[in-house]
């Protein structure tokens, strides 16, 4: 569903690391939006971390399958899922894409 897209964190949120959870706010009106925190897992920190710049899924669960020894195929469904969700509710966006040399 995601195969070729890349994302990358949307500039609508403000997040935090604390006590080793992400906490993600989304900003709306340039005010937080405070009852709809989202709150990470370690996976979820390690592919937030990863948006900080353009990520395709399947760069993510490339990171995802190394970092917690699962199965890449695995791996990939649930992130493709995951990152889906996040796209949902407007925490990550697609970003344009970008003709590559020779393309």
């Amino acid at each position: 569903m995601w195969k070729g897209k890349t994302f990358i964190r949307s500039q609508a949120v403000v997040s935090r690391v604390v006590a080793g959870e992400t906490l993600i706010v989304p900003v709306r009106a340039k005010v937080g939006d405070l009852a709809s925190i989202y709150s990470f897992n370690r996976t979820g920190s390690l592919i937030w971390k990863l948006l900080e710049s353009p990520k395709t899924v399947s760069e993510l669960s490339a990171a995802v399958a190394l970092d917690f020894e699962v199965d890449p195929a695995q791996a990939e469904g649930d992130v493709e899922e995951f990152v889906g969700e996040m796209k949902a509710v407007g925490l990550v966006e697609v970003t344009a894409s970008v003709a590559m040399a020779g393309d």
